[in-house]
């Protein structure tokens, strides 16, 4: 999958994502953005959902917040799993993705006759910095 033609406000925030230390919730981007001409949060959200679906960005649901992707596939990961180690003291959010991990969720999602159309895990702990 070739990288889609973003728009200023999606290469805004996709920037704001990428150099990010952390995951940002959106108001924490409006914030960030707010001098370069973003006032409201529909702005963010826009713009958010778009790089949401071009996989370029996660929304991690236990924080309320997204990250960049990092996967070194070409953002060629969005048919199957997407996962996080979270931790709990200093933020780091690390992405990664395991074929045995995939094919077992596959392997009962079908045993279920469920037809899975997205799935992230986010594993919260502390980082061996933290531990």
């Amino acid at each position: 999958m070739t990288t889609p033609q973003l728009t200023k406000n999606q290469t805004m925030v996709m920037n704001a994502l990428s150099h990010s230390e952390g995951p940002l919730s959106a108001y924490t981007i409006l914030d960030k953005l707010r001098d370069q001409g973003f006032r409201a949060p529909l702005q963010v959200y826009r713009a958010l959902d778009k790089l949401l679906e071009y996989g370029l960005v996660h929304r991690l649901e236990s924080l309320n917040a997204f990250v960049a992707c990092t996967c070194p596939h070409e953002h060629e990961h969005d048919h199957g799993v997407t996962a996080f180690t979270i931790c709990e003291g200093c933020g780091q959010v690390t992405e990664f993705h395991d074929t045995a991990i995939e094919q077992r969720l596959s392997a009962l999602t079908r045993a279920q006759n469920f037809k899975t159309e997205k799935t992230t895990i986010e594993i919260r702990g502390h980082c061996q910095s933290c531990a």
